[in-house]
């Protein structure tokens, strides 16, 4: 059983994860609550109208819900030693990491880390229970979406975010403004904000893999540019790997879809399982049937609830049939 170093972890609130609403992500809400706030659920609830067709996280929408009770709201890159600097100060945060089965993402909250078993907290909504990982592993992770980080603080803790940079800060906060204009219908708008983004911040690679799925969307050539910018950024970006892939998909170019799509699982096997029935498509397109029935199985062992699993399961059969 792990033995953490609670010089160097905070406690915090135990929040149930059926509190977890769409303008009030469960993140968020423990934050908050370690904060001395509580009965926030009602006025999410009330945010989320405009929403009823969403079914994940409107950050921005917890963000601003925070604020409109006195927060401080950053957003920013950082690293190890910037995580264990605030949970010194007494501040938890919360990272984008990589999600499992179908989901892409998740947030996170950093609780803490122990330096002598080189591990990072992490909170786990469940009562009595601790989630720790090495932080190498922690690194790997965080890499892939960029290490962004969200604090939320009283407003009489201003001077410790000092160092981060205002300029930096809103560029990431754009990108999710620019998610809530996609939610709401305004393309035209969340590519202005995105583009802002991008300029304000030469190196927010999320702003330009968010251009690139716009683009793709719409059936645009510009979406490999802006996938491709971002890879150059961060090399270790899985999200514009995948969405290169989606682009060649859709321009019927298989060979460069699969090395794409093949890019995104080296980087994590098991982070969205949806991918590999897209590299399976593609595959059966390139006349691999193995390696297509391959993908598909791996696609139904990470996504065993799959609303296609019965079509999945044929089309294996099928597949297999031929082989023989």
């Amino acid at each position: 059983m792990l033995k953490l170093d609670n010089e160097h972890t905070l406690v915090l609130p135990l929040v149930e994860s059926k509190n977890d609403e769409i303008c009030l992500p469960l993140a968020i809400n423990v934050l908050l609550t370690y904060w001395g706030e509580y009965n926030l659920i009602q006025e999410a609830r009330e945010r989320a109208w405009k929403y009823k067709d969403n079914k994940g996280s409107i950050f921005i929408e917890g963000f601003e819900l925070a604020e409109s009770r006195g927060y401080l709201v950053s957003v920013f890159r950082s690293n190890i030693k910037g995580l264990k600097k605030k949970i010194d100060q007494g501040i938890p945060s919360i990272v984008i990491m990589p999600g499992l089965k179908d989901t892409i993402q998740h947030a996170t909250v950093i609780s803490g880390y122990d330096p002598k078993e080189n591990r990072i907290v992490m909170y786990v909504p469940e009562p009595d229970t601790v989630g720790s990982i090495p932080e190498k592993k922690f690194t790997e992770l965080w890499e892939q979406d960029g290490s962004l980080t969200i604090t939320i603080i009283p407003a009489d803790m201003k001077d410790v975010n000092e160092k981060e940079s205002a300029s930096t800060d809103h560029s990431y906060r754009m990108c999710f403004e620019a998610e809530r204009l996609l939610l709401t219908g305004k393309t035209k708008e969340a590519i202005e904000k995105l583009k802002n983004a991008a300029d304000t911040n030469k190196s927010n690679e999320l702003a330009l893999d968010m251009l690139g799925s716009i683009y793709n969307e719409l059936k645009s050539d510009e979406a490999k540019n802006y996938f491709e910018a971002s890879i150059k950024l961060n090399p270790k970006f899985y999200l514009s790997y995948r969405g290169i892939g989606n682009y060649y998909l859709r321009k019927e170019e298989y060979l460069l879809a699969e090395k794409s799509y093949s890019s995104a699982i080296s980087i994590n096997p098991s982070r969205f399982g949806p991918i590999y029935k897209n590299r399976g498509i593609v595959r059966l397109k390139l006349d691999d049937k193995e390696g297509a029935i391959s993908d598909l199985d791996m696609y139904l062992d990470q996504c065993p609830q799959a609303n296609d699993k019965n079509n999945i399961e044929l089309a294996i059969k099928e597949l297999s049939s031929e082989q023989t």
